[in-house]
């Protein structure tokens, strides 16, 4: 009896312990069916493996333009340039200068007599010729406009650098334009006598040296003296009309002699004695005098 209770007890245990290993609820039981997992398919690729055929995101951009060269294209428009060496420029005043201006005269790019300095006039002549010759138009004068310039021109007579003809007006400066006015330039190396705006006369002049110039801006003729020596030089000073201190603008043989081979001691000279004796007894103590460039 009791070994039979034992075999009862030990058939009840096998059939518990079969029934918790290989049993699942069923779905509709209470429970929530757990789904079989789907094995990998040879025509399913998996996620995680990498794609053979490249999304739209994954192709290449398109090829460089041609205004993004490749690095191992040779730039050349970044290579540095040569510098020509400037020789002439705005401001020089020298013997070179007045060759410049003699040669541009001889083919037409300076309309007037030289001067020897550079200035503004000839920094035009000089952009023309540039421009022409398809150089830089600097408006100064390097190596190549120069050697350019030499090839087309011949060396200048004594009487090209130096003409005995008048020096043809500069452009008036703005303080010349209202009322009674000596207007000065040293570029043109010229003197006009102007009222309101209107040219009445015109000379040639010259002016101070480098060790006593003359000085530059707006003054008015403080008086007049047709007889005079300087107590300074002791040389004639005929038709002066003083303006700065002892500067004046006067009458001066030396220069109708010498021309611009000479200099001043700081004053106006004026060469043409009869335009100089008319101009005095025209301009008044009060009249403005404008020394310009």
């Amino acid at each position: 009896m009791r070994h039979r209770s034992v075999i009862h007890r030990a058939v009840l245990a096998a059939a518990a312990v079969a029934l918790a290993v290989g049993c699942t609820p069923e779905a509709g039981a209470g429970g929530t069916a757990d789904p079989s997992p789907v094995p990998p398919s040879s025509s399913a690729p998996s996620s995680a493996a990498p794609s053979e055929t490249p999304t739209s995101d994954d192709k290449p951009s398109q090829a460089p333009s041609s205004e993004a060269p490749s690095p191992s294209a040779t730039p050349t428009t970044e290579r540095p340039q040569p510098q020509s060496k400037v020789l002439m420029k705005d401001g020089d005043e020298s013997a070179q200068v007045r060759e410049l201006q003699a040669r541009l005269r001889q083919i037409g790019y300076f309309d007037r007599a030289p001067t020897g300095f550079y200035g503004s006039i000839t920094g035009t002549a000089v952009k023309a010729f540039q421009k022409k010759r398809e150089l830089p138009q600097t408006g100064s004068v390097d190596e190549i406009t120069w050697q350019k310039l030499l090839g087309m021109t011949r060396k200048p007579t004594k009487d090209e650098l130096r003409p005995s003809t008048s020096n043809k007006l500069d452009k008036p400066d703005p303080r010349c334009m209202k009322g009674r006015v000596l207007c000065i330039s040293k570029e043109t190396r010229t003197l006009a006598w102007m009222i309101d705006g209107k040219v009445l006369s015109s000379m040639d002049v010259r002016f101070g040296s480098e060790n006593t110039p003359t000085r530059e801006g707006t003054f008015s003729v403080g008086w007049k003296a047709r007889k005079w020596t300087s107590t300074i030089y002791h040389t004639p000073m005929p038709y002066a009309m003083f303006f700065s201190g002892g500067q004046a603008v006067h009458y001066s043989a030396d220069f109708a002699a010498r021309g611009y081979a000479g200099a001043s001691h700081g004053c106006v000279n004026v060469r043409d004695k009869g335009k100089i004796a008319a101009l005095f007894d025209q301009v008044k103590v009060g009249d403005k005098v404008v020394v310009h460039w």
